[in-house]
């Protein structure tokens, strides 16, 4: 799958989301965080990273792929009701196994998915045709540090540039200090 990826990145000019935050932080000495902007630096709000180009077109490739079927190193399709239209919407995920339980982590913040998801019971996980719907719990800041640490272990790669230097190698203390910035959900699917 990993080829898959490498190749449809490669048709929309970027090999990587970390290559491409590379590339920017390379050309203007700032980090994709610094480029792009965050809600918090704007207006005081809580830590939200926009998805720059290289990494939206990433986005759709995954989200393309995901949908008909086609997982990335374990993506889903994550639909959750719009909480003002009530309208389906969707994103790419990816989803962490981590002992027993299933956790969404959001990277960019307090994105519009973390604020829909906030709004609702639950939501739904597509792959394809399979659809499992699910409910969930928010962790607690304090409750992060251990699935933001295998978080980074299983998705750095990918994601690793909205971590601002942050890895799995960090202190607990590291961790709960960046916490409020990172969403994270244990959910349970329903079937």
């Amino acid at each position: 799958m990993t080829g898959i990826a490498t190749t449809a990145a490669q048709t929309v000019g970027q090999t990587t989301v970390q290559d491409a935050a590379q590339a920017v932080e390379k050309n203007t000495g700032k980090t994709a965080a610094q480029t792009q902007g965050t809600e918090a630096g704007k207006a005081g709000g809580p830590r939200v990273v926009s998805a720059g180009g290289a990494a939206t077109a990433v986005n759709r490739m995954v989200g393309w792929l995901t949908r008909h079927g086609i997982s990335l190193a374990g993506s889903r399709i994550l639909a959750v009701r719009g909480r003002k239209s009530g309208q389906w919407r969707t994103t790419p995920v990816n989803p962490l196994t981590h002992g027993d339980d299933l956790y969404l982590v959001a990277p960019r913040g307090h994105t519009q998915w973390v604020r829909n998801l906030r709004a609702t019971d639950g939501g739904e996980l597509r792959l394809g045709k399979r659809v499992e719907a699910f409910t969930y719990v928010e962790l607690a800041d304090h409750e992060k540090p251990e699935i933001l640490r295998a978080y980074l272990k299983r998705w750095k790669w990918e994601v690793g540039v909205f971590f601002e230097g942050v890895d799995a190698t960090a202190t607990d203390e590291e961790l709960v200090r960046i916490a409020p910035g990172y969403p994270v959900f244990r959910i349970r699917t329903q079937g």
